[in-house]
């Protein structure tokens, strides 16, 4: 027999941990927006060099008093009220009360370990303070959970954006899971309605917005009736590496070019569409990742790809829904062991010169792909078609671990 009660009690205990993780990450939220909690919150952003060094050993201890104690008690004050509200609500049976407590246990020992840090004790801070730590990033931006990668960036990117502390729901809800504002931000395809359309919206966001077209001419932007001037670069398939100095300053690239030949299927057909459609930004990827060289990079690098919700659904296009699925597998495999994060761009039928029959709009379709971006999705789906959904986190999952299984 299955034990409710118990089961009862599990599940409250695991909601105490995670309410106490969202009072810490919206108790640092409002330490940059109430001046009386930022100037005790600002000793923490005092502390650290961009290699993590620490700049003063004194203030390095003097930041666990006046920052991360008060945030360890405001936490350990909501952990009690959770566990009392449970109690005196009876959620809970009198042989597994105090589990309700697990909340303030866990509170506890942040506590415990930043009075350890703050009073200097032996190897307090290699041991607890781990997203503090020097030397190269092991890995990418974790997705769900906080790493060093992941938390350098509110110390060196942007202070008003990744807040969170251990899970990153709270910047997922909020839109601050990734910060456009200040990125250099390449577009291929620029020239094309959803290009266009993406250059607005990253622009609003703050971003500097580098146009890449095969047109040779300046682009501009409509914001409130006024035409601004979009930094403009001509370049040509089969030139990718010309683009290099550019891709060298760049801290997001947008690989967003292509082609449909319809129901074309001539030789020349089929090597323009590949080269345009796959190869030419797969090259654009490699050299794109050939400029990541420090943990700068690796934290704040990133490729996006439009692949096209072709890789898993017709689009009543041969050449253009395989070389598409080409495109979508090789952006899969360079994603094993990427150094930086790859996002892909599903992307359903839109209206554009491509496709003058789309059913959504291109600035729509945009304004979904950054609101989703800056929560962190790595595979982007925007379509009316609800199969796209289901098909391909399958199909992409197990095309990555093919991947995994199969290339060192």
């Amino acid at each position: 027999m299955i034990n409710h009660s118990f089961l009862m009690a599990i599940a409250i205990a695991l909601i105490s941990i995670v309410w106490v993780e969202l009072v810490r990450d919206f108790y640092h939220y409002l330490a940059h927006i109430w001046q009386p909690l930022y100037r005790l919150h600002s000793w923490h952003h005092r502390v650290f060099k961009p290699d993590l060094s620490v700049n003063s050993e004194t203030i390095y201890r003097q930041a666990h008093w006046y920052n991360d104690i008060p945030e360890s008690l405001v936490m350990l004050i909501f952990s009690s009220i959770f566990a009392l509200l449970v109690i005196t609500q009876g959620w809970i049976t009198s042989e597994f009360q105090w589990l309700a407590w697990l909340g303030s246990f866990y509170t506890l020992t942040f506590t415990a370990s930043a009075i350890a840090r703050g009073l200097g004790v032996p190897y307090a801070d290699e041991i607890t303070d781990v997203t503090h730590r020097q030397g190269d990033f092991e890995a990418i931006p974790a997705n769900w959970f906080v790493n060093r990668s992941y938390h350098w960036r509110h110390h060196f990117d942007d202070q008003n954006a990744y807040f969170c502390g251990t899970f990153t729901l709270v910047d997922r809800i909020m839109g601050t899971a990734l910060s456009l504002k200040g990125k250099k931000i390449a577009v291929t395809g620029a020239s094309g309605t959803l290009g266009q359309a993406l250059i607005k919206k990253l622009y609003l966001k703050g971003a500097k917005v580098t146009a890449l077209t095969s047109q040779d001419l300046e682009l501009f932007i409509n914001v409130k009736n006024e035409q601004i001037p979009i930094k403009t670069i001509t370049w040509q398939i089969g030139e990718e590496s010309k683009l290099t100095p550019i891709l060298e300053k760049i801290d997001i690239l947008i690989v967003n070019h292509g082609i449909n030949v319809y129901g074309e299927n001539s030789a020349e057909a089929i090597e323009k569409t590949y080269e345009i459609n796959a190869f030419s930004g797969w090259r654009l990827m490699e050299l794109f990742l050939k400029t990541v060289k420090n943990n700068q990079d690796k934290a704040t690098k990133e490729i996006w790809v439009n692949t096209s919700e072709a890789e898993v659904n017709p689009a009543f296009s041969p050449l253009y829904e395989m070389s598409k699925r080409t495109m979508g597998d090789l952006v899969t495999l360079k994603r094993v062991n990427s150094p930086i994060i790859i996002r892909k761009l599903i992307l359903g039928p839109f209206k554009s010169n491509l496709n003058p029959i789309g059913v959504m709009s291109a600035d729509w379709v945009a304004q979904q792909i950054v609101n989703l971006a800056v929560r962190d999705f790595r595979d982007i789906i925007i379509t009316i078609n609800p199969l796209t959904y289901i098909l391909f986190p399958i199909k992409e999952w197990l095309m990555l671990s093919y991947c995994k299984v199969m290339t060192k």
